[in-house]
């Protein structure tokens, strides 16, 4: 497979005010979304948020109500799937049980009627891209979730695509060998340098594997933005709270760049959001305990330690504040952290950076 063939079959998507609705229901209200040459992008959101749709309608199995879909220069809202250009890798893979690896990985090619006698080059050199040389011969039966997933990969991008589109391919996999294969896939992502949009309701799996995630809720889409800026800036409660563990506590105004929340005052280094209707999002894994090595100019919280739970890796805390709210934060698991951890029902004081302090819309 030809490196400058991929980077010129590289190219960028425009969706332009997609809406799709089925009789009373919205299921895609007016989504404008530029995905970049080479970019990876998730499409991320609850069931029902509209991601699937989206990917429809990307893949051609879904005609829009309005609005259109560009593919480099080229408009294909209404072109059948087999003329897309595109790549598919299917939730269950979708792989011919009766038909051998090569077989499998061939049948994008046959399906294009592209010449026999490069077939074979093709495709070796695509189950190469995936770590599996020397499998063409291999049963479909014979291979781990782990390799079935990566002949799916290897099929999609053997006659090298403008677009990759996958829809949940990590969902079937155990937990282990769905993070190993998160880490591979945006390996070979780096290598191929392909456009890929990815589906998924995994949050930790879109932050791990995406250059920006699309956050979509109820057709809409609600937050586009890099991985970092997505989990430290959520534009609102919804992404602040689906996005890693956030506890969402209702707070005042108390300032230009504070918060009131009971009778404690909280500093943030972020523009607090217009109007009076505020919300602090509490990441758990942004509240450390206070032992007195901390600055002066932190938040710090005072509150009564609940119950303490043992997760392997972490120890997560359950507190209660002075007005009965409750919090929880996440600590190491290691020996020195659990040492530093109240029992419950006793007092502690917990620090929260101002730089960590979100305040969003409620």
């Amino acid at each position: 497979m030809d490196t400058s063939a991929r980077t010129e079959a590289k190219a960028g998507v425009s969706i332009r005010s997609a809406s799709k609705r089925y009789d009373a229901v919205v299921a895609l209200d007016d989504v404008s979304l530029e995905i970049a040459p080479g970019e990876f992008v998730s499409l991320l959101g609850p069931s029902g948020s509209g991601k699937t749709t989206l990917l429809g309608i990307l893949g051609g199995f879904v005609q829009p109500s309005s609005g259109s879909v560009w593919v480099g220069e080229r408009d294909i809202t209404f072109e059948p799937p087999h003329k897309r250009d595109i790549g598919i890798v299917f939730q269950n893979y979708a792989l011919f049980p009766h038909m051998t690896v090569g077989q499998n990985v061939a049948f994008p090619l046959r399906a294009r009627r592209q010449p026999k006698a490069g077939w074979a080059k093709k495709v070796a050199d695509a189950l190469a891209m995936v770590e599996l040389a020397g499998y063409e011969h291999r049963n479909i039966a014979q291979l781990s979730g782990g390799q079935r997933q990566r002949v799916a990969l290897a099929r999609a991008m053997v006659f090298e695509p403008q677009l990759i589109l996958m829809d949940e391919p990590l969902s079937a996999l155990d937990k282990q060998l769905r993070e190993t294969m998160q880490i591979e896939l945006r390996r070979l992502h780096r290598k191929l340098g392909a456009t890929i949009v990815y589906v998924t309701h995994d949050q930790r799996e879109a932050l791990t594997m995406s250059d920006r995630v699309a956050v979509l809720k109820s057709g809409k889409l609600v937050q586009i933005d890099t991985p970092e800026r997505l989990y430290d800036r959520p534009s609102d409660a919804f992404v602040a709270s689906f996005i890693g563990e956030a506890t969402l506590l209702r707070v005042a105004r108390a300032g230009h760049d504070a918060v009131r929340l009971g009778d404690t005052v909280l500093r943030s280094t972020q523009p607090l959001p217009r109007g009076e209707n505020l919300l602090l999002a509490v990441q758990t894994e942004k509240l450390v305990i206070d032992g007195g090595q901390h600055e002066a100019n932190v938040n710090r919280l005072a509150c009564r330690v609940t119950d303490v739970l043992y997760q392997g890796e972490s120890l997560r805390v359950f507190a209660t504040l002075a007005d009965g709210t409750s919090i929880s934060l996440r600590q190491p698991g290691n020996r020195d952290a659990r040492l530093r951890i109240p029992e419950p029902g006793r007092e502690m004081t917990v620090v929260l950076d101002p730089h960590d302090t979100i305040v969003v819309p409620a």
